[in-house]
């Protein structure tokens, strides 16, 4: 539904911006479907996480095609592609890892704030990120000139 509506209503402004609020309430959602003990709560939960996921996962992916130069697309999406297969794999393991370590619910909590926590942390670590507005080649190479001129800051 997520995906249908954002063919119906891309997203204009502010992408960057988006993107990272969208991971801290996938974050959030995750916390609240591990605290539910109430099914129509956890469905909504989990609707809220998938809708999230599905914004966060287009921008991702367009800033990744737009901001690669043309020549490069092809490999940095093999690259990425790989890195993204291998990455699920990975936290499928580690997911029922820490769920046998510390039973479900606790473990689903633990990822909703990790997810929070890493959130937060790249919107202060990556500047860049933040300020990327439109999903266009000329929004990001904008940003990029912007940060170039800029004076260090001591």
């Amino acid at each position: 539904m997520v995906s249908l509506l954002l063919v119906v209503r891309p997203l204009r402004r502010r992408a960057g911006r988006t993107m990272l609020i969208c991971v801290a309430i996938y974050g959030l959602a995750t916390i609240v479907f591990g605290l539910s003990k109430n099914m129509l709560v956890s469905l909504a939960a989990l609707f809220v996480v998938g809708a999230s996921d599905m914004v966060s996962v287009v921008v991702r992916s367009s800033m990744l095609q737009l901001a690669t130069p043309p020549e490069m697309r092809g490999r940095v999406s093999a690259v990425n592609w790989l890195f993204i297969g291998a990455s699920n794999e990975f936290g499928e393991f580690e997911s029922g890892l820490t769920a046998s370590w510390w039973g479900a619910v606790p473990a689903v909590i633990v990822g909703g704030i990790a997810s929070v926590a890493v959130t937060v942390s790249a919107a202060l670590l990556f500047p860049k990120l933040r300020r990327a507005d439109a999903l266009t080649a000329e929004s990001l190479l904008e940003v990029e000139r912007e940060l170039a001129s800029a004076e260090p800051v001591d």
